[in-house]
């Protein structure tokens, strides 16, 4: 196309792909496997979808819309940043399930899906040329989420190189947050935001309080917006499971950055969540902020109509929010159906010597199979991963996107399929790298 039909972002964007894998993933979904309709189809495991308790949720979902007539502020408009009674629901939920204390409903806004967070908060906390500072690896849509419209750079801040090293947790320190600033600022930019997933993705890592804590103080000081993503927060393993406790040797108790938020109340610390993953409803597209800055909820309210959730979806999500007797028994069930999947794969990658890293939560398992590489670069990661995926038909997500400087990394979600399914997958990889 030639670019002047379009503006310079326009056009870049037609030659920038959200993601590397995706042509590849329509394609894998076009040929799904079935054990028994097609048992040599693909496996998919590159997208972090959830799909280990949608029944449950979906039966609940169905109850909601059977037995209640639809009330009449759902076909008008209303709050942009979220309606009054469903901000009130969530903030229940937030309070009970995560922070551990009250929420005031009026510190939450919400848009259509995480992304929609990402790209607003991006777009309200910093100037265009600005950075924001991640720890690698990390999510390799960050990318363009804060990068597209909002025009901020992303910082890749190398905090380990092997992946035996996050055994102990992330090592992320002041010290290399003031290392960054001074890299950051000698290339004429500004340290503007710093990003924190917990539990992480890829690696599902989690930070603890102290940390936390630590980082929180820097920021504050340095006058550094903090963003905390807890998307997966409510994906965790059970690390008690007797066949886990070993790889936690020193365990880190996981607390929502929420908690310590209620008690700092900074306009420079602010919190995401979507519930596309702890409730496997990535296509409902319900994604928040919560913030202690009024000036930001006010942004974000005035800039945000366009981001807007439809009012069905809230009504419906409201009425499954403040059913705490439901969402307890849907997150024990999510919890023992997500360790099992954790233990079916773990098990497997053991069998074939891969290392990986031992995971608090979120969907994921990342592992190091760097010793397959047939030259380590860039171009040897994608040929592996293209390999793979025609002699096995598993789909894991590329490496490519995720910053770290070591290659041969690779991520494998492990909530897009049953158990069954997700043990044809290991076995299939199983043949393939002990034929290797």
């Amino acid at each position: 196309m030639n670019s002047s039909h379009l503006s310079h972002k326009g056009f870049t964007a037609t030659q920038t792909p959200a993601r590397v894998d995706m042509k590849i993933y329509f394609e894998a979904m076009e040929n799904l496997y079935h054990p028994d309709q097609n048992p040599s189809g693909a496996l998919p495991m590159n997208v972090a979808e959830n799909h280990l308790c949608w029944e449950m949720l979906r039966e609940r979902i169905q109850k909601v819309t059977r037995e209640n007539d639809i009330p009449d502020w759902v076909a008008s408009y209303t709050d942009p940043s979220g309606a009054p009674t469903f901000r009130e629901a969530t903030a229940g939920f937030l309070s009970k399930f995560l922070f551990k204390v009250p929420v005031d409903a009026e510190s939450l806004a919400f848009s259509s899906g995480a992304t929609s967070v990402i790209e607003m908060s991006a777009f309200l906390l910093a100037n265009p040329g600005d950075t924001a500072v991640i720890p690698a690896p990390s999510y390799p849509v960050y990318t363009g989420d804060i990068g597209v419209v909002p025009s901020v750079k992303r910082y890749d801040l190398q905090t380990h190189v092997e992946v035996t090293e996050l055994n102990g947790g992330i090592s992320i320190s002041t010290e290399l947050l003031e290392k960054a600033k001074s890299d950051i600022e000698s290339k004429g930019s500004r340290f503007k935001i710093l990003i924190l997933t917990t539990p992480d993705n890829p690696t599902g890592a989690i930070y603890s309080e102290e940390q936390l804590r630590k980082i929180a103080d820097w920021c504050i000081q340095n006058e550094v917006h903090l963003v905390v993503n807890e998307i997966y927060s409510l994906s965790r393993i059970d690390i008690s499971h007797p066949e886990l406790t070993a790889s936690y040797p020193n365990p880190i108790d996981f607390v929502s950055f929420g908690k310590l938020m209620a008690e700092y109340q900074s306009p420079y610390l602010h919190f995401w969540y979507s519930f596309s993953k702890d409730l496997g409803i990535s296509g409902f597209r319900v994604g928040l902020v919560h913030s202690h800055n009024q000036d930001f909820l006010d942004a974000y309210r005035n800039a945000g109509m366009g981001h807007s959730i439809s009012n069905f979806t809230q009504w419906v999500m409201q009425e499954v929010m403040a059913d705490h007797t439901f969402l307890e028994a849907y997150f024990t069930a999510y919890r023992k159906e997500l360790t099992q999947s954790y233990l079916i794969v773990t098990r497997a990658l053991r069998s074939m010597n891969i290392t990986f890293s031992p995971s608090y939560g979120s969907l994921f398992v990342w592992m190091d199979i760097s010793r397959f590489l047939g030259e380590k670069t860039e171009k040897g990661e994608e040929k592996l991963w293209i390999d793979i995926y025609e002699n096995t038909g598993v789909l894991l997500t590329p490496a490519h996107g995720f910053g770290h400087q070591k290659r041969g990394l690779f991520r494998m979600v492990i909530s897009g399929m049953d158990h069954a399914a997700l043990q044809v997958a290991m076995d299939r990889l199983y043949s393939y790298f002990t034929d290797k």
